[in-house]
């Protein structure tokens, strides 16, 4: 009896492994237990919309938040029983793996996205301290990770930046160092002399301006009165297309690679299926020609 319980433990764990995770899975496509989770936290969002509008009436204030109260509860089970699943990757069996893998980012990730949340509703009388609720509701926002999961564009994305870290990070040098100098300019030409206004007083406040410039925003809230000031913001703002083009450049061309190699690798492990079908059928052919030769011997 206990090694029948025991097998149907495992089986259900097995089961419920290929359900949440997504490489477990021998079929293409989202799960219906990985459906619902995406569900919820899409539902979670509209909820955190909703709860910051004032004109929503009590009743529908209170159906709100029995909504977030039921989908803090089942995140805490999904946490709850990834814990437990995770035995079924070798590296996360026994105690010591179960915690290797609560260390995970994923992991962390799941745990944040409800046990804030958790322990204020639990621990916290109503009506007390709903503003700081509030700040912890937006720890919700974690719960975007999740989506990462099933997501593969999210992948994509931090493999993508993992590739052109270097050039971005080079770029970005470039872009606070010219932030920097145009500030510096701009507050010795129009703040110390000039008109000497306000917006460029210091450099901190003229490092306001030389970021909206740079960036091609362009509020329009300070800007360079003087003839000299003009020129130098002119070249400034030429210089800001340049500096939005090039990370953008490089990231599109670090994203074009990533597509390139993940296709190719999608390619090359077809290929090695089609060739282990093959010589699986050839294996095949030849015990078919060897049983029919054995008779006539």
């Amino acid at each position: 009896m206990v090694t029948q319980h025991v097998v149907t433990g495992v089986g259900l764990r097995k089961k419920l492994y290929t359900q949440l995770e997504q490489d477990a899975r021998d079929k293409s496509g989202l799960s219906g237990l990985n459906m619902l989770i995406i569900t919820l936290v899409l539902i979670s969002f509209l909820a955190l919309a909703l709860e910051t509008e004032q004109t929503i009436g009590p009743a529908w204030r209170h159906a709100i938040d029995l909504v977030n109260y039921g989908i803090v509860i089942v995140f805490a089970i999904e946490y709850i029983v990834r814990v437990w699943v995770a035995g079924e990757d070798p590296r996360y069996r026994g105690f010591t793996g179960r915690l290797r893998y609560m260390a995970t980012p994923y992991a962390i990730t799941d745990l944040i996205a409800f046990l804030p949340e958790l322990l204020w509703i639990l621990l916290t009388p109503a009506g007390v301290g709903d503003d700081v609720l509030i700040v912890l509701r937006v720890l919700r926002l974690a719960r975007l990770v999740k989506l990462a999961r099933f997501v593969p564009a999210f992948d994509v994305l931090g493999a993508t930046v993992a590739r052109a870290g270097t050039q971005l990070l080079t770029t970005l040098a470039m872009a606070l160092a010219l932030v920097y100098v145009s500030a510096v300019a701009l507050y010795f030409i129009e703040g110390v002399g000039g008109e000497q206004q306000d917006g460029f007083a210091s450099i901190p406040r003229s490092l306001w301006w030389a970021i909206v410039t740079l960036t091609t925003v362009g509020y329009g809230d300070v800007y360079p009165v003087t003839a000299l000031g003009r020129i130098f913001a002119a070249i400034i703002s030429l210089a800001g297309i340049g500096v939005v083009a090039l990370p953008a450049g490089v990231f599109a061309s670090a994203f074009s690679d990533e597509l390139r190699e993940r296709e190719i690798k999608k390619l090359r492990d077809r290929v090695e299926e089609v060739e282990t079908e093959v010589e699986e059928l050839e294996q095949d052919v030849e015990e078919l020609a060897a049983e029919d030769e054995a008779p006539n011997t």
